[in-house]
């Protein structure tokens, strides 16, 4: 079984960052984390959490692989059957377990909320779309929020890795998700009230604005459906983040 070389990868990761032209504080600036931990990190003492393999990579400029490979391979030479299988090994062993998943660990009902927030937003819609108020960006608000929201209530993990715990950290990265709270720490005292947070705003969202824009269009003044849309939009984005951030600090 392949285990990851933490002195091999701490001097790979020390001559990428040097390549790069980047001292150990920028780098550490650029993953939200700190100078001492990158330090560790390239003299083989620890190795990064799980949670910062894909943004190191993407910093350093060399894919996932080539770091738990510790060299880089290059794009015009295919990789042999023996390095394959010790990437995927070594990325199996890697330190970290990962956490369950909304939808793994907690009981199923709780997403009925959600569910019965997407019926109330499509009703709303159906009606926007009959008696006025449709626009294609309140149909791109509401998706948005509905996507956001299955993430929120299916799809996250219930915990945070241990180095949310031992680092100031406000960036969030899972798959294509990246989620920035600038001032805010992460960590697994205030994860649960910050998803929590991300779950109200989702069903209030997709269930609310639909109707707010069939309220406009059958009782508002026909000028002010324009600056509806902008008004949509700060509840939207300021609907999130302002929520997040007042769970994220309690």
């Amino acid at each position: 079984m392949y285990q990851l070389d933490k002195d091999a990868f701490g001097t790979f990761l020390a001559a990428l960052r040097r390549e790069k032209g980047l001292t150990q504080r920028q780098l550490a600036e650029t993953l939200f984390v700190s100078d001492k931990a990158v330090s560790k990190w390239e003299r083989g003492l620890s190795i990064p959490d799980p949670a910062l393999l894909i943004p190191l990579a993407e910093a350093l400029g060399v894919t996932v692989t080539e770091l738990l490979l510790c060299r880089r391979c290059p794009q015009a030479q295919p990789m042999t059957a023996a390095a394959v299988e010790q990437a995927v090994q070594t990325a199996i062993t890697y330190p970290g377990s990962k956490a369950p998943r909304a939808f793994q660990a907690q009981n199923r009902r709780q997403a009925l909320w959600f569910l019965l927030a997407l019926a109330a937003g499509a009703a709303g819609m159906y009606g926007c779309h009959r008696w006025g108020g449709w626009s294609e960006n309140l149909l791109l608000s509401v998706l948005l929020a509905a996507g956001f929201g299955g993430y929120f209530w299916l799809l996250v993990p219930l915990r945070l890795p241990d180095l949310y715990d031992q680092h100031p950290i406000g960036f969030f990265c899972d798959g294509i998700l990246r989620m920035h709270l600038p001032g805010l720490a992460l960590n697994n005292q205030n994860w649960p009230r910050v998803v929590l947070a991300a779950r109200v705003w989702a069903c209030l969202a997709v269930s609310l604005l639909p109707l707010l824009h069939l309220a406009a269009a059958l009782w508002a003044p026909a000028g002010w459906m324009g600056w509806l849309e902008y008004v949509s939009l700060f509840l939207l984005l300021g609907g999130l983040f302002l929520p997040m951030y007042a769970a994220g600090r309690r």
